[in-house]
């Protein structure tokens, strides 16, 4: 698998094939908020084909796909994007709110001419890739377990145990390392989040600890998540569109899914057994698949 890596700039990407520890960037801005379009997002591209945009879940980064980023790049030229004040992203000012996310990733896509780029989101990148969607942004569409379809106590449930997981990764923050390597850590630390934590490979786990503990927005992000607008839809997505739950999600919920696939009547619900909040995580292979069937013309 070929990592190219460079500077976006705001027609394409030109690429350096130099050092493959620099990671490019691009541009990515709120329009709402008149943010400031010097504002970088941090980017890699891998392999070669049509061009596909992987989005990350809240305190996550571009590692956050690397169980089913090889499958992906042998068929497409595969782009991980780090949120804003995740991973190599700096942060926004202001509000971290979906809609301020979205503006990030739709300037990101109009700056590097990708109009018509095919999305992957996961958790909250689920969810944007969705309102890219409802904005006619991109073209065919796969969500995994999107935020943004709880009701009532749903919401409290979301953002109380998530916030306690995060306090519980902060204090632990020094030990992540050793923790990722241990079975039965494994199986504690995130039973929230998969359905099998103890079988998850321990450098998937120490990349991700690592990055939710290191994320500052976090916080942020996730009372703006409890507090605003759920998740609108539409009948009139650009492309296909596919949602991806996993049977066991004890963040978001089942019940859920038929919630957001009522808000995109048009889309393909695809439920994953034995599975719980990441697809990617719990069962890769599948997850690959359902991309790749989504997103082939």
């Amino acid at each position: 698998m070929r990592r190219r890596t460079g500077t976006c700039a705001s027609a394409a990407c030109r690429h350096r094939h130099d050092d493959p520890s620099v990671t490019s960037t691009t541009g990515g801005t709120s329009s709402a908020a008149k943010r400031s379009l010097s504002m970088e997002l941090n980017c890699e591209r891998h392999g070669a084909g049509p061009p596909l945009l992987l989005v990350h879940g809240l305190g996550g980064s571009v590692r956050s796909w690397d169980g089913i980023l090889p499958m992906l790049a042998r068929e497409r030229e595969v782009i991980l994007v780090d949120l804003p004040g995740h991973g190599g992203s700096p942060a926004l000012s202001g509000r971290q709110t979906i809609a301020a996310y979205a503006d990030a990733l739709e300037h990101f896509i109009d700056r590097n001419g990708l109009a018509d780029i095919d999305t992957v989101g996961s958790s909250v990148g689920a969810r944007l890739v969705l309102e890219l969607a409802r904005r006619g942004i991109g073209g065919h569409t796969v969500a995994y377990d999107p935020g943004g379809f709880w009701r009532g106590w749903e919401t409290a449930w979301f953002r109380s145990t998530l916030a306690a997981s995060v306090r519980l990764v902060r204090l632990l923050r020094q030990r992540i390392p050793a923790l990722s390597h241990s079975r039965a850590a494994r199986a504690v630390l995130l039973a929230q989040l998969s359905a099998k934590p103890g079988a998850l490979d321990p450098l998937l786990v120490q990349n991700e600890l690592t990055a939710i503990a290191e994320t500052d927005v976090f916080d942020a992000m996730l009372r703006e998540l409890a507090r605003g607008p759920l998740q609108e839809g539409t009948a009139t997505p650009p492309g296909r569109v596919t949602i991806g739950w996993g049977r066991q999600d004890r963040l978001l919920l089942p019940r859920q899914a038929e919630r957001a696939q009522a808000a995109f009547p048009t889309a393909r619900l695809h439920w994953f057994e034995r599975c719980g909040h990441f697809p990617q995580w719990d069962r890769p292979k599948e997850a690959a698949e359902v991309i790749l069937k989504t997103i082939t013309r």
